[in-house]
């Protein structure tokens, strides 16, 4: 039996969730424990040029969670950068995600398969069938942002580590 549509996104989305759940946590309980004002980290980044951490979770988000609902309806955009959370709140905005993904039942997203999904931003439309949509852009983008808010955490001195980033690993105990 080959891989499914589910098995390579959803399953990979219920991983990564609770990882960034943990590193947010970890991030509130070390802020706390050193009386500094965790609320510093929304805007908090690692370069000058680069989005803060408030932009890498909405995102993250809004390529999971989001990304489903796209599926669903066919159509994907930008994500709503009027979105205003403090910490607490983005920590929230996380676990909604999770808790929407860990929903999913294998035949929802199934029935996604062989539809279509168009990316409309500005100028840019981009047509994808659902399969594309996910592996191709959606995944991959969430992969880039996950990272970035646990690089912005660990740059702020957070202690995580890579175990606190994998999240739940599909290990043979797990399947």
């Amino acid at each position: 039996m080959g891989l499914s549509l589910f098995d390579t996104v959803i399953r990979t989305y219920q991983q990564f969730l609770p990882g960034a759940e943990i590193c947010l946590a970890k991030g509130r309980e070390h802020f706390e424990k050193d009386g500094r004002d965790v609320d510093s980290l929304v805007q908090a980044r690692i370069h000058a040029d680069m989005l803060p951490l408030h932009f890498q979770i909405v995102t993250l988000v809004h390529m999971s969670a989001g990304a489903v609902t796209a599926a669903r309806t066919g159509n994907f955009g930008a994500p709503d950068l009027t979105l205003d959370f403090d910490y607490a709140g983005l920590e929230a905005h996380v676990r909604e995600a999770r808790e929407s993904i860990a929903a999913l039942e294998p035949g929802e997203i199934l029935a996604l398969e062989g539809s279509n999904v168009t990316f409309r931003a500005g100028e840019t439309t981009l047509p994808f069938t659902t399969e594309d949509f996910f592996l191709s852009f959606a995944v991959p983008h969430f992969y880039f942002h996950v990272t970035t808010a646990y690089d912005i955490l660990r740059a702020a001195g957070i202690p995580i580590g890579k175990f606190d980033y994998l999240g739940n690993p599909r290990t043979l105990e797990t399947k």
